[in-house]
């Protein structure tokens, strides 16, 4: 291991003293992809709208708009071209949520400044908005017993996904949220294992990995097949697949306006 301080991870049993009830729900909080009929009413929704509003934002600007997917068909619709997910259509709550540099730029021109126009910092700005807003949602939902699911697919098709949702130029859906009650066996399932806090958590300067600090870091999940039989296997499903290459370009399609 590398000569620096870092911190370790106490078990699960030296923490349990240390953790209070938000800490015991982000740590068992898990993604629900099975939702029971059970409806979400509307005064839970406007909690967790007001949770998500409630989140740090760049200047008090809240560079961000939720869409609420509401009709079914829309939701159909999102659920096959956000790579053919059908319990997107299933889930009670159906969300997006947008990076959004075009309200500010209207105002500021409806008040007759003489705004440049947004630009790829501006653009970060928001997607980091947009995410903590979503994450706030998420830790809300946890502590009602809701459950939720991150979309990283609403970011591909973007010319799609750009006419179904009606998006102007400076606006990017940046973050696509599922939410209902899970059921039984979701609740069950076991959370995935995370990497050891001491290959996360860099002391002052970012430390860049050899070989086999990669290999212990990741032996949890490659402790059955070896690790390059794991790695392998993940780099052909996750980074070098079809879907992750769209992504990318659809990306670089979004950020042709922010130039």
């Amino acid at each position: 291991m590398w000569d620096r301080p870092f911190v370790t991870r106490k078990s699960a049993l030296e923490e349990k003293d240390d953790m209070n009830k938000t800490i015991q729900e982000l740590m068992r909080r898990k993604s629900v992809r099975a939702f029971t009929q059970q409806p979400i009413t509307a005064q839970i929704k406007r909690i967790l709208f007001q949770a998500a509003m409630e989140a740090p934002t760049a200047g008090n600007q809240q560079l961000y708009t939720i869409l609420d997917i509401t009709d079914q068909t829309l939701k159909e619709r999102l659920a096959e071209t956000c790579d053919h997910q059908p319990f997107i259509a299933g889930a009670q709550m159906v969300l997006v949520f947008c990076a959004d540099c075009q309200k500010w730029y209207d105002a500021y021109l409806a008040g007759g400044c003489e705004p440049r126009k947004p630009l790829a910092g501006d653009l970060m700005l928001a997607v980091t908005d947009a995410a903590i807003a979503a994450q706030n949602m998420v830790t809300a939902a946890e502590s009602l017993g809701i459950g939720s699911c991150y979309i990283g697919d609403i970011m591909e098709q973007c010319e799609t996904h750009r006419e179904l949702l009606e998006l102007p130029d400076y606006v990017f859906p940046a973050v696509m949220l599922v939410l209902g009650y899970p059921t039984e066996q979701q609740k069950q399932r076991a959370k995935p294992r995370r990497c050891d806090q001491k290959y996360i958590v860099h002391e002052n300067k970012y430390h860049r990995m050899d070989e086999s600090e990669l290999r212990e870091m990741f032996c949890r999940q490659s402790e059955t097949g070896g690790f390059e039989s794991w790695i392998q296997a993940f780099c052909k499903r996750k980074y070098n697949s079809e879907f992750s290459r769209e992504m990318s370009r659809s990306v670089e399609e979004y950020l042709k306006t922010f130039r």
